[in-house]
């Protein structure tokens, strides 16, 4: 079976089109100008563009969403009462919790509250599904582990007293009015 072919004329392809090499040139010029700043700052003295990590530290934004952490309240108990909202508000699903019941005034505590923090990516929901404000966002963001097992933190490792989260419970009741 033979088939037709039809040849379709084209013009040549052009090289470089005054457009292209005008904004390559550019883009040269922009990486020619950093490195010329950065380097006869370097040589003066100035290592601003560098941070040198395990000796000094960057200095994160007062806003800063961390690694979710849970609020222990003054008597070593959890503020959690497994209500699920932040396992369910999660787009990931890193959160997992398993509720028990119990005879104190809170009738409910997670028996297993863990996070995956390989997935997670600190996005805020859980902490603003929270009616009781148990599970806030930390400034911690050290939080790198040798193995994929390392990752997935428990109910122990994630309770924090609230001494230390008073100014962030303290920020998020004066500019949400709770």
């Amino acid at each position: 079976m033979a088939a037709r072919v039809k040849k379709v004329m084209r013009p040549p392809p052009r090289i470089a089109d005054w457009h292209s090499a005008v904004a390559l040139l550019m883009g040269f010029w922009v990486t020619f100008r950093h490195l010329m700043v950065n380097l006869f700052g370097f040589s003066r003295g100035r290592q601003d563009f560098t941070v040198y990590y395990p000796e000094q530290r960057f200095l994160h934004a007062p806003a800063l969403r961390g690694m979710p952490v849970l609020v222990q309240m003054e008597d070593g108990r959890e503020r959690c009462v497994a209500c699920g909202l932040c396992e369910w508000a999660c787009p990931t699903s890193c959160i997992t919790i398993f509720p028990a019941e119990t005879d104190d005034q809170v009738e409910r505590y997670p028996r297993v509250f863990d996070i995956d923090v390989s997935r997670c990516m600190f996005c805020g929901l859980c902490e603003e599904a929270c009616p009781e404000e148990a599970i806030v966002m930390s400034r911690q963001v050290e939080i790198a582990a040798y193995s994929r097992a390392g990752t997935l933190w428990h109910k122990d490792d994630l309770l924090v007293p609230v001494a230390k989260l008073k100014t962030r419970i303290d920020y998020l009741r004066a500019n949400y009015g709770r």
